[in-house]
């Protein structure tokens, strides 16, 4: 949803903001941030204190949070929340099959992700080693302009909400060739539109480096991206691009065309 069209609806007899708020507050909670003091929540949102602090001690009555000392972090029971999203969409259940094939060809890592906001949110994996710091698994969030997977969503955005993700967005520079500035981004973005696919080399961690390609529906428009990740002492750029890129296009390709037999809106 745009910016606007999000103000214009905060003004709506529809908009419940105790519930923006209760969302904020959860969302403030990451493997950075697992434990919150009511000044640190208050800190990360922006609401005030005296807000904060009932929807804390409202998750804590409800079994969703729990404190000690002052300080929160969630309980197991938010799992429900994301859990109600995967069982009622089973939508990425249907790429298993080829992201498993694409694995088992190439025995590397296998992603699908779709935007949220600044960040890609991982909603289908198949892994092989670990090769990253950070504990990936469905539900992780990464910043879209350093991941090759956030290259494609961005690229697949319409302009107005493309303004609105450089509104929003701060560069945060995680080693020496994460992208830095708008310009830069700008012009990655159009190489991506006229390539069909991107790539990062080392942006968000060292040693790390992907390539990523869009999964669309039936009228064309980019609604997630595939990625292939590698360790950048094991894979070269032209392996990773002469070899897995077909096969991961191949791969976007039978799931785009087996996403469009289901119900799902997203997809028609």
């Amino acid at each position: 949803m745009s910016t606007e069209k999000l103000d214009n609806f905060k003004q709506s007899g529809d908009y419940i903001q105790s519930l923006d708020r209760g969302l904020q507050v959860i969302q403030a909670f990451s493997q950075q941030n697992s434990a919150l003091t009511v000044s640190n929540a208050a800190k990360l949102t922006g609401l005030s204190r005296p807000t904060v602090r009932r929807i804390l001690l409202t998750l804590e009555h409800l079994g969703f949070a729990e404190s000690t000392n002052g300080v929160f972090s969630l309980t197991a029971r938010t799992l429900t929340l994301g859990y109600a999203y995967l069982s009622s969409n089973n939508t990425w259940s249907i790429a298993h099959p080829f992201m498993r094939d694409f694995v088992n060809q190439t025995g590397e890592s296998c992603s699908i992700s779709i935007l949220d906001g600044p960040e890609i949110i991982y909603v289908a994996r198949v892994s092989t080693k670990r090769i990253m710091s950070i504990n990936i698994d469905v539900g992780t969030r990464l910043p879209a302009y350093a991941t090759s997977m956030g290259h494609v969503l961005l690229a697949g955005l319409p302009e107005e909400e493309l303004k609105n993700y450089f509104d929003s967005n701060d560069f945060t520079k995680f080693t020496d060739n994460t992208i830095q500035s708008k310009e830069h981004l700008l012009e990655v973005l159009k190489g991506v539109r006229e390539n069909n696919w991107g790539g990062v080399d080392q942006q968000l961690e060292e040693g790390l480096r992907s390539i990523a390609v869009p999964i669309r529906n039936l009228h064309g428009k980019v609604i997630a991206a595939i990625n292939c990740s590698v360790h950048a002492g094991r894979i070269s750029r032209d392996v990773l691009q002469d070899r897995f890129l077909p096969q991961l296009q191949e791969t976007a390709e039978k799931i785009s065309k087996a996403m469009s037999t289901t119900n799902n809106s997203r997809f028609i």
